[in-house]
């Protein structure tokens, strides 16, 4: 029989806990609750384990003789998932029930989590108006939460459990041996509930919680065999360990229920995280769990209590350490949170309106639960919190309000010194003995010193005294390798990093088998170790770099420390030195430490190491010269042990006491700091006397304590230079200063600051420039020139850079300056967790919190909030980075830098010239020194090309990285080796390289591909020119460089594709293996469609036709993209679909999947298809996170047909989908008409928003013949084929034109009539090019000739029509029809002519819109043959209607200079009048250009042909006569054009043809005409016109008129 642990709830004990309760559940069940029937109910997870031996017990219990009548037992399998819980989910187990004649006497059982005690415990309480039922809860969350009070309920897309009801199960069995099968994050999730409950009810629990995590989560991992547990003889230490974890915890909430049932103000507490917690969870859910919001949710919560002032940060640090030990987040900055999509929609207002709907609250006032102390509440309910309360702890930023403090006389203490706290915790844990820390800093630095030292089993940690003190229990010494698998993460922690690297190399196991990791985040990966590692590496330890050289992370083999003399470069930072100290007693043999390599930095912190040292019992002997006795650089440690003192006092922080000091000298108030004086141990305790003195102001200090009164605001003198070697950290507070202070002010000493959380030095440099305040770069420091507060900027945008001294120092600046906002708050949690409570609570001064404005999904750390980071070109050199550089510069309007012309002009001498003199190593560093100094200059809205080999040098690539870790665009630009070195055959302004350029480039390859951000394919070769043209080359050249830059800097407003319903948008599917040789018929293949779906997995190299393992290299897909570009400017869909999805690409090739997406987003594709079971992959997830500009297809492709549109999984399939894309995809299979209903039905909840995760574009179709209707009416992206691809890229796939006539069958698509107004129109071209088009694309309209003699009400008539679908309109009616629209374009009111009418709908009202299309067509046809050249000049005939577009269209262009010649000047003079911003200039004659004005490039006639002759025509009389000069321009590109339809050969053409031969490009009249016919086409119909098939009938029908 089971040992069970029972727990009274409501004065019934009906919660039972043990192990293995299967036998005695059912018993219990059979023999006390009587029924007819017993319905189990559980998902397919749970049942998949656990549902046999249930149903094997009943089935023996209902057997047994006794039972007369047998009860019936069924069991019910459902959907897994929070989307199961649903009112669809309700019914769908009412409707089982049904469909069994269950009576009122049935008692349910819920066996699973959360989910399904919610769900079945709402069936219970309202089927047939109460049955009985019983909660088995599988998981730790349920067993300690959900399962245990009576609360059932389902959730709605408003947000959770928002319908329900109380009903109180009639049992509560707590089968502890369940969690033995549970995922360890399920465990954690569940271990947020257990952390809460102590939290707000019992601080014993919480501190055997903290002291004993370890203990707890391996207790979780020893699983039991035969039923050891179910009895007490059998139950094992970590067993009892974990039942007394679960019952402690249902205890308190049993107690608090039966005290308040129905949550009226006592049960308000067990809600502590929920109230931020919930709104969270209502954004992230399915991803993130509910406990892990929680967790988030009570940190925020705590947060709020301490702003308040209700609770200490001792607290709020317990609390976070507490929760992290079990593997929970506490930030939303947590990288399972921050990396997923729908991070980005954790903005406030979003989160405050979600909180609105809460049960707790009391009408609009939101109520959270406050802690007032570990184990206590501030009240025994819920607290109204006011939403800017609430608002200020979540924003993410905060504005100091200048001059709002009173207080002019202040005394406070700041938090336990960072350098001492870290130290001490090393020392205390290396030593023997116990050892109570006091005023030990509670930071994220210390919370990852004592977590690592805790996963080296270096030492055990408890609390005393509220959490206070710390007790630490020494070990000695004796350190163990982590766990396989854990990694020490340390976060930015660089003093962790540091100590904890040669901690490491203490460790003796090499029977292990495996090394110790420590790591960090993207910074600290950044940030040197080199020297430290070198040292431990040449003293025998066997340290690895496993990224990059000189950096975290490091693998540390556990071979001990040899000992004997070290030597140590320590001009980087003292806290190398200190690590080998610290670390030295234990190793093998004594250690002479010997510091070389010039200046020693920081001594103060070296000689506060040795002291601490020596209070722990080690005395460190610093030698000296016998000569002079003065120190030497060497130290001796003996082997020894620490000995713990009992009680070790730390000292405040003096670098955090510098800020609140500061603050009172900016503003002329005072301030005294406890605990910092004379004595201290600390160089910056010397801040106060040595450079707030030398200020101007006045300093008292003792040997424990420091006074500060500043001189009247904006009394602050410059100092002439100070060193703060000595107080490195401190120069950041003084730099704020000295820019309010008078005069100049040099700050030296200071060089490490560079290696800090990050470039200290130009961090300043660059906010300083931010208020207005000019700084000089030094060697070893800066020098800012100060200026008075009425004249530095306000409004200023502080960004942070992820680090505390940067944040706190600006605050100051914020106490006297208007609105400076500090970008990243959180970011002093590192050293003053509490800053801004304590700027608002003990300094006065208002704090407000600032939403930043976002940009689509979170990046890193932004490098600017202001404006868009300016795009760097590497790439080799001859591989376009100047060509592409100017077109993207004027497709952007940025500035063009080019780095080598930067670096001629800057050093008055070419490169060539440059590495001929001075060589190779000089000029790179000169090279890294303008990178520097452009960056610096132009960090926003430019384009900076650079030397191909600036990666050579391992700093600018470092600069590049971290360029592109904040998210500047670093573009590489790619050419074939083949043209690069064709290329570099014939230039001869650079130097050579002295040795082969395709061994530069093999060295160069994989540099380029670290520092870039994004990669651009700049093929001209003579191949590409072939399949293309050249003309197309140029154009489709220049227009991808324009989509490409537009895309990658963000400067699209809207997505390639509109995604708003009433817009139906189609992809068209290319499943070649190369699609290079059908590029010339992509505009055929394409009719019709909005995008362009490239198959990655289905691509192959020519003669490769594996199908099984094979992977395209990223070098034929990049290849492949660049030709869709030069054929097409459609967006392209990347799509690597797996063959588990119905597509090539091996299932267990998930990274190389992954890799190849990267290389999507590098490429700047429009859409991204992204499967849903990759978002498993931490690389898939950052990539979401940064795709910028590109949109996510979130896909799901079920080929099985099991896929049911009206089921759970469906939903949880969408759920899961809208979780991370920005459109969901998901295709099933149907068998029947119905199952596209079914469909629709789907996908009209989908639009409604009424599906969890919130609304998305949403592509949902069915495959197989039975599925074409859901292509039919799938409204997104719908995947088309094309008559000309010799297959369907799958099954049951419809062309364009089939989906139109069949719409139109259905009504969804009606017919409409166009018209041409004019006169005379009969030999018209427009109806053969519109009517053409309709039929290609299978639209159902038709364009008619509406010839009339005036605009009468024929006219009016037509117009009002419901079936008018537009008009074209020519002369004479371009101006008559003005009266009748309702709107005219800018264009057309600039040219007073209207050639086009196009019906719109806005805001439900039909309006008529007019424009003129002829302009639009002649900017396409110089666009095309000009490819971007420059246009110094162009010439317009004629002073008709056309010529008023002819010059709108130059105008528009840019044109500088445009001639207009026209035989009756007045004439002339009236239509120049008519564009005042152009520059026209009136010709007298045609062909003579005023004085050193360039001849023209572009000439347009807009005269009819018959007015013109040749000089050469026989025919001359009355004629204007066209003078061979005209054509005088050679020098580049240049076009004619000829609006004239016929003849087919003008005479213009026909002189430019005789004079220029190809060097002018001829325009005949007829393609304008089809140009402006497209234009209208695309105007009235949405789609573009299929040009291939309309251009080529139009031109039949005309050579044939002709």
């Amino acid at each position: 029989m089971a040992d069970i642990r029972k727990v009274s709830i409501l004065g019934k004990e009906s919660i039972h806990a043990g192990f293995h309760l299967t036998p005695y559940i059912v018993d219990t069940v059979v023999n006390t609750l009587a029924s007819s029937t017993y319905v189990l109910i559980t998902d397919s997870n749970i049942a998949a384990s656990h549902l046999a031996p249930f149903q094997n017990e009943f089935s023996a219990a209902i057997s047994k003789p006794s039972a007369n009548p047998k009860p019936r037992f069924f069991s019910h399998i459902i959907p897994p998932g929070e989307t199961s819980k649903s009112r669809e989910g309700k019914a769908e187990i009412e409707d089982f029930l049904l469909s069994h004649a269950c009576t009122r006497d049935t008692v349910i059982l819920a066996l699973g989590g959360g989910v399904i005690g919610d769900l079945v415990g709402f069936v219970a309480a309202t089927f047939m108006r109460g049955l009985r039922f019983v909660q088995i809860p599988t998981t730790l969350l349920a067993m300690v939460d959900s399962s245990v009070g009576g609360k059932t309920a389902i959730d709605t897309p408003h947000g959770k459990n928002l319908i329900g009801a109380f009903w109180q199960p009639e049992y509560i069995f707590i089968d502890v041996a369940f969690l033995e099968t549970l995922p360890s994050r399920e465990f954690s999730n569940g271990m947020a509930e257990v952390v809460k409950t102590a939290a707000i009810w019992d601080a014993e629990a919480f501190s055997s919680l903290e002291s004993r995590s370890a203990e707890i989560v391996s207790a979780i991992q020893t699983p039991s065999s035969n039923y050891a547990g179910r009895t007490l003889d059998s139950r094992s230490e970590a067993q009892d360990l974990l039942l007394s974890v679960v019952v402690s915890s249902i205890s308190v909430k049993a107690h608090i229920v039966t005290v308040d049932e129905r949550e009226t103000g006592l049960r308000n507490l067990v809600n502590f995280g929920h109230t931020i917690g919930h709104a969270i969870e209502a954004v992230l859910t399915p991803t993130i769990l509910h406990g892990e919001c929680v967790s988030v949710g009570m940190i925020l919560e705590a947060e709020v209590a301490r702003q308040l002032g209700i609770l200490s940060q001792v607290a709020v640090g317990r609390l976070t350490r507490a929760l992290k030990a079990y593997n929970l987040p506490t930030s939303v900055n947590d990288p399972k949170i921050s990396r997923l999509p729908q991070a980005a929609e954790l903005r406030i207002q979003k989160l405050l309106d979600i909180m609105k709907i809460d049960k707790k609250n009391s009408g609009p006032a939101k109520k959270i639960v406050l802690l007032s102390q570990i184990g206590k509440t501030y009240e025994e309910k819920a607290t109204v919190v006011a939403d800017e309360v609430i608002a200020k702890t979540l924003a993410e930023a905060v504005k100091v309000i200048p001059a709002s403090s009173n207080k002019t006389n202040v005394s406070m203490s700041t938090p336990g010194s960072k350098s001492i706290s870290n130290r001490a915790l090393v020392l205390a844990a290396l030593a023997s003995g116990t050892c109570r820390l006091r005023n030990l800093l509670h930071s994220d630095d210390t919370q990852v010193m004592m977590a690592a030292l805790n996963d080296l089993k270096g030492a055990s940690f408890s609390w005393e005294d509220g959490g206070e003190t710390l007790v630490v229990e020494g070990g000695k010494g004796s350190l163990q390798v982590p766990p396989a698998g854990k990694e020490l993460y340390l976060g930015n922690a660089g003093t962790a990093a540091r100590f904890l690297t040669t901690v490491c190399a203490l460790v003796q196991d090499p029977s292990a088998g495996r090394d110790t990791v420590v790591t960090g985040n993207a910074r600290m990966k950044q940030r040197p170790i080199g020297p430290l590692v070198t040292s431990l590496r040449e003293n025998g330890s066997s340290i690895q770099y496993l990224e990059s050289e000189g950096c975290l992370p490091l693998s540390i083999a556990p071979l001990g420390l040899k000992g004997g003399t070290i030597q140590l470069a320590a001009s980087v930072s003292s806290q190398y030195v200190s690590s080998i100290l610290l670390a030295a007693p234990y190793a093998k043999e004594p250690i002479t430490l010997e510091l070389t390599g010039g200046q020693v930095i920081s001594q103060p912190y070296i000689d506060m190491t040795v002291a601490m040292m020596k209070t722990f019992g080690v005395t460190v002997v610093r030698r000296t010269d016998p000569s002079t006795g003065k120190p030497l650089d060497i130290y001796d440690i003996p082997q020894a042990v620490y000995v713990n003192p009992p009680i070790y006092e730390i000292e405040s922080d003096a670098s955090s006491a510098t800020y609140p000091l500061a603050v009172a000298a900016v503003t002329g108030t005072t301030c005294t700091i406890e605990n910092i004086g004379s004595a201290s141990l600390q160089g910056d305790a010397q801040f106060a006397v040595r450079v707030l003195k030398e200020m101007g102001c006045t300093v008292e200090q003792s040997e424990t304590k420091t006074t500060v009164t500043g001189p009247k605001k904006g009394g602050l003198k410059g100092i002439e230079e100070i060193d703060m070697e000595i107080m490195t950290d401190a120069f950041l507070g003084a730099s704020v200063l000295a820019a309010v202070a008078e005069g100049k002010t040099r700050i030296v000493g200071i060089a490490n600051q560079r290696v800090k959380e990050c470039n200290r030095i130009q961090a300043m440099i660059d906010q300083l420039a931010k208020f207005g305040v000019e700084t000089i770069e030094l060697d070893d420091g800066l020098e800012v020139i100060g200026k008075p507060i009425e004249q530095l900027k306000s409004g200023v945008s502080i960004h942070c850079y992820d680090d505390h001294r940067v944040a706190m120092s600006f605050s100051i600046l914020g106490t006297i300056i208007p609105d400076v906002t500090l970008e990243e708050k959180r970011c002093v949690e590192k050293t003053w967790p509490n800053w801004w409570d304590d700027l608002a609570n003990k300094l006065g001064y208002g704090v407000e919190g600032v939403e930043l404005a976002t940009d689509g999904h979170k990046a890193t750390t932004s490098i600017s909030s202001a404006a868009s980071p300016s795009v760097i070109i590497i790439g080799m050199r001859g591989s376009g980075k100047t060509f592409v550089g100017n077109v993207a510069s004027e497709a952007l309007s940025w500035p063009f830098v080019d780095a080598d012309a930067y670096f001629e002009t800057k050093h008055n001498i070419g490169v060539r010239e440059f590495v001929a003199e001075k060589g190779w190593e000089a000029f790179r560093e000169a090279e890294l020194a303008i990178l520097k100094e452009l960056l610096k200059a132009h960090p926003t809205q430019h384009i900076i090309s650079t030397g191909g080999g600036i990666v050579e040098i391992p700093a600018a690539r470092a600069l590049l990285v971290d360029y592109k870790a904040r998210g500047g665009p670093v573009v590489h630009m790619v050419r074939s080796l083949e043209e690069v070195v064709a290329y570099l055959g014939a230039e001869t302004a650079r130097p050579a390289y002295g040795e082969s350029v395709e061994d530069v480039y093999a060295r160069r390859s994989s540099w380029y591909k670290e520092c870039a951000s994004h990669q651009f394919t700049n093929h001209v070769g003579a191949h590409t020119v072939e399949v293309v043209g050249e003309s197309a080359l140029k154009k489709g050249t220049r227009k991808e460089v324009i989509r490409f830059f537009n895309h990658i800097t963000g400067q699209t407003t809207e997505t390639p594709v509109e995604l708003q319903r009433g817009r139906r948008s189609y992809f068209v599917c290319l499943t070649f293996p190369d699609v290079s040789d059908i590029i010339p018929k992509l505009g055929e293949i394409t009719s019709g469609a909005d995008a362009i779906e490239l198959r990655v997995d289905l691509l192959r190299v020519t003669g490769n036709d594996s199908e099984n393992d094979y992977t395209p290299s990223p070098v034929y897909v990049a290849d492949q993209v660049a030709a869709i570009r030069r054929g097409s400017s459609l967006p392209i869909i990347f799509t690597v679909r797996s063959r588990a999805q119905g597509g090539a690409f091996p299932d267990d090739k998930e990274s190389e999947a992954a890799a190849l997406l990267e290389l999507g987003v590098s490429l700047g594709v429009e859409y991204l298809d992204v499967e849903l079971p990759l978002m498993k992959l931490k690389s898939v997830q950052d990539l979401v996170r940064r795709k910028g500009k590109t949109a996510i297809i979130a896909s799901w492709h079920d080929w099985s047909g099991n896929l049911k549109w009206d089921g759970a999984e469906v939903i949880s399939r969408y759920s899961a989908a809208a979780g991370f894309g920005d459109i969901v995809k998901i295709v099933g299979k149907a068998t029947s008409l119905e199952d596209n209903l079914t469909l629709q039905a789907f996908v009209s909840r989908a639009n409604k928003g009424t599906l969890p995760g919130g609304r998305r574009p949403i592509v949902a179709i069915n495959m197989g013949e039975e599925g074409q209707m859901s292509r039919i009416l799938n409204e997104v992206l719908t995947p088309i084929t094309h008559p000309a691809l010799p297959v369907k890229a799958a099954p049951g796939q419809l062309s364009f034109a089939q989906i139109q006539q069949a719409l139109h069958l259905l009504g969804q698509a009606p017919a409409k009539t166009f018209h041409l107004f004019g006169t005379p129109i009969s030999h018209s071209m427009s109806p053969t090019l519109h009517n053409t088009g309709f039929q290609a694309l299978g639209l159902p309209h038709t364009y008619t000739l509406s010839e009339t003699a005036s605009v009468d009400s024929e006219v009016k008539d037509i117009i009002s029509s419901p079936t008018f679908g537009g008009a074209s309109v020519t002369v004479p009616f371009k101006l008559d029809i003005i009266p009748l629209l309702d709107e005219l374009s800018p264009a057309a009111k600039a040219m007073g002519a209207v050639n086009c009418v196009i019906p719109k709908v806005v805001n439900e009202k039909r309006v008529l819109f007019g424009e003129n299309t002829d302009w639009i067509a002649l900017k396409v046809c110089i666009q095309d043959r000009l490819a971007g050249a420059p246009i110094p000049s162009a010439l317009v005939v004629g002073a008709g209607g056309a010529s008023r577009a002819a010059i709108y269209a130059l105008h528009h262009l840019g044109v500088p200079v445009i001639y207009l010649y026209n035989r009756t000047r007045k004439t002339a003079e009236a239509v120049a009048a008519a564009f005042p911003d152009a520059h026209v200039v009136i010709l007298d004659e045609v062909g003579t250009w005023p004085t050193n004005s360039p001849a023209p490039n572009v000439i347009i006639s807009t005269v009819p042909a018959y007015v013109t002759a040749g000089p050469s025509d026989a025919e001359k009389s009355g004629k204007m006569i066209l003078p061979a000069c005209l054509f005088s321009h050679s020098s580049g590109p240049a076009t004619v054009i000829d609006m004239a339809y016929k003849p087919a050969e003008t005479p213009l053409l026909k002189l430019a043809k005789e004079v220029a031969g190809e060097k002018w490009s001829r325009v005949a009249g007829v393609e304008v005409l089809l140009y402006q016919g497209y234009e209208q086409f695309e105007m009235w119909t949405g789609r573009k016109c299929p040009v291939g098939v309309v251009e080529k009938t139009v031109w039949e029908k005309f050579n044939a008129s002709v």
